[in-house]
């Protein structure tokens, strides 16, 4: 089961990379009205969540650019950035290395009780990495159709 589990994660992330890699990087901090966030923003929240969900829930080191929580962390937003946010190129490089790195870290981890219970805003809880793991494809989701909303919005 854990070799399906992580090869629809490969699948999630494929679709990922594909629509990161093909949107023009001139049209992603375009915020339309009716949207708090742009592309490049659920880009990067997508893999911030990510690490989050692996990594930081079972008390491990993440491995994204500091940064990343300012620019891409929940609540933040495209209008409160300071500084220049990391380009679309280097978030598809992290998007992938990224999948490389859990590929590598939950084999036999699926099972692993957190330190303490993660609950979402929806106020549902997991015990698990392999249930923080599985929801983090729902979360990926989402923001895909975020993004898809979004360009379709800029390019109407």
């Amino acid at each position: 089961m854990e070799q399906t589990i992580l090869h629809h994660m490969e699948t999630v992330r494929s679709i990922t990379i594909k629509s990161i890699n093909t949107i023009p990087e001139e049209i992603t901090d375009i915020v339309p009205e009716g949207f708090n966030n742009n592309i490049r923003w659920n880009f990067g929240h997508i893999a911030f969540v990510q690490e989050r969900l692996v990594y930081s829930v079972l008390g491990e080191k993440t491995s994204l650019p500091v940064e990343y929580e300012k620019f891409f962390g929940p609540g933040t937003k495209p209008a409160d950035w300071k500084e220049t946010p990391p380009t679309l190129t280097e978030i598809s490089s992290i998007l992938a290395e990224q999948t490389e790195r859990i590929k590598r870290f939950v084999p036999e981890r699926f099972s692993d009780k957190l330190p303490t219970p993660f609950t979402n805003r929806m106020g549902i809880s997991f015990y698990t990495l392999g249930e923080t793991l599985l929801f983090s494809f729902y979360h990926e989701a989402m923001h895909m159709e975020t993004i898809k909303r979004i360009y379709k919005t800029i390019s109407n």
